[in-house]
């Protein structure tokens, strides 16, 4: 194969973007908690506190109506009377609630003087700390902050994820917390642990709305102990084009449990996101006509790891089983007795041909999708291509990787019988932001490529059904983080 040789290598985990807040959650059972003001954004707070175990006392001269039935309902007291420097003694947290930016300042003053946390309602500038909007399954709590700068946003989020999460949600996660001691005081390994709660999440997701009961731990138990639990595995996942969105939730599902993820360099950054943060990532990528690792040592790195217990991902662009060296890789792990899996991904051409709204098998137009590959081991273009169905006009044909060998291969085609006038489009990074069209003819296709030379993964796709699509009309039907693409090239024809 063509290239620089180079080894696998660590990659370096993404370090955390910029927060403008710190999502941190207080534990207040039992705790003393003040709130300075008595309208009824204070009683709002007070039974928001309240509800976390708080012991919640209010000074206020004029306590409002909503305040002396919450007072008379929770662990609320209520000083009729304003605040004072002695009474921050103690508190975990100070709440106020002023209308006036003096007695605001004045109060944040005392507060942050006694070493209490403060917060003046709606008056950021005088807070330690924020409340956000609140999804509540506790003890699975979901708190949302947008900083101040969109609160009806941040309602709107909330609204989103009540509707997701199951309210039964709530039975499970305080099953779990019931349950802990228990299992941590079986003598398990941590895979024994892990699997265990991976299959209480299974179970929860599974049946939300039921609450579990002490069958479930036992039948939990007896599927982890005496499993094969620290035998090592390989899972192959498709990472899809480049939209993190377009990964499958069984993907997501295996990026969340790996060890260790060796990761082509095809693979689009955010996609990892999703990865469980504490897995090692490897990089071991294979780049047409660029260095890339020997196959021989990324089957070797594998076993190795799976030997050791560790659960591998093997996290490939696109769809494993399209031009992945899939079975190369199943084939070394059969050898060496690892169980392995495949969890399939959506291919590079699904991708661009959703981005395109153009159906790949229009019956009106092709009989048959072909895929090919544009290049051989050795970077040419492969030897054994079949011309004839290449050059079959109601055939769509997919042609991976074809960046060095373009120009030979529409030469080919035409001369083996294929209309100089049949549709081309040539899609670099599909799905991704810098996604990049560019459209012409096999007879020259070529030629507008490499004019545009567009960088990252490329494929091209020929055939009738291409006649009838707009790229630049199908883009601006995209969901916003799909602006910035670039359309090169056109025709005559409504491509381009």
């Amino acid at each position: 194969m063509s290239g620089t040789a180079r080894t696998p290598s660590e990659a370096r985990t993404p370090r955390m973007e910029p927060l403008a807040r710190l999502p941190v959650f207080f534990a207040l059972a039992g705790k003393r908690v003040v709130i300075a003001g008595g309208s009824a954004a204070a009683a709002w707070k007070a039974e928001l506190l309240t509800a976390a175990g708080a012991a919640v006392e209010v000074y206020a001269v004029d306590p409002s109506d909503e305040l002396i039935e919450i007072a008379a309902q929770a662990n609320v007291t209520v000083h009729r009377r304003d605040i004072e420097a002695a009474d921050f003694t103690s508190a975990a947290l100070a709440i106020g609630a002023f209308e006036d930016d003096g007695e605001a300042a004045s109060f944040a003053q005392q507060a942050r003087a006694a070493g209490v946390p403060v917060n003046v309602i709606d008056k950021p500038a005088f807070c330690d700390f924020s409340f956000g909007a609140i999804v509540n399954r506790s003890p699975l709590v979901i708190g949302i902050s947008t900083d101040g700068a969109a609160p009806v946003f941040g309602q709107a989020v909330r609204a989103k994820l009540e509707a997701l999460i199951p309210r039964g949600f709530a039975l499970w996660a305080e099953a779990a917390r019931v349950w802990r001691p228990r299992v941590q005081a079986l003598s398990l390994s941590f895979r024994e642990r892990r699997r265990f709660w991976e299959r209480f999440t299974e179970r929860a997701v599974a049946e939300p709305e039921r609450a579990p009961t002490m069958s479930d731990i036992d039948a939990l138990m007896s599927g982890t102990r005496g499993a094969a639990i620290d035998t090592g595995s390989v899972i192959l996942v498709g990472a899809g084009p480049g939209d993190p969105e377009l990964l499958t939730l069984r993907a997501v599902r295996a990026l969340q449990s790996a060890d260790v993820i060796l990761i082509d360099d095809l693979v689009s950054p955010q996609v990892l996101d999703f990865a469980r943060r504490e897995a090692k990532k490897m990089m071991v990528g294979k780049t047409g006509h660029g260095p890339a690792c020997k196959q021989s040592e990324i089957n070797e790195l594998m076993i190795k790891l799976a030997k050791a217990g560790k659960r591998v991902v093997r996290l490939k662009g696109g769809d494993p089983m399209i031009f992945g060296r899939a079975g190369e890789e199943i084939a070394a792990c059969r050898a060496a007795n690892i169980p392995v899996e495949v969890v399939p991904g959506i291919s590079a051409a699904q991708g661009a041909a959703s981005r395109l709204l153009v159906s790949l098998t229009h019956r009106a137009q092709a009989r048959r999708l072909q895929y090919i590959t544009g290049h051989d081991r050795d970077g040419r273009l492969p030897a054994d291509i079949d011309w004839h169905a290449l050059a079959d006009p109601a055939a769509t044909t997919v042609v991976y990787m074809p960046k060095k060998t373009l120009r030979e291969l529409a030469a080919r085609s035409m001369a083996q019988g294929l209309d100089p006038a049949t549709p081309a489009l040539a899609v670099a990074n599909a799905t991704r932001p810098d996604e990049t069209m560019v459209a012409g003819t096999i007879a020259d296709i070529a030629e507008r490529v490499e004019a545009q030379a567009p960088d990252g993964p490329l494929l091209v796709m020929i055939g009738k059904v291409l006649a009838e699509v707009s790229p630049s009309r199908a883009l601006a039907n995209m969901p916003s983080p799909l602006v910035g693409e670039g359309i090169a090239g056109g025709s005559t024809r409504s491509v381009g």
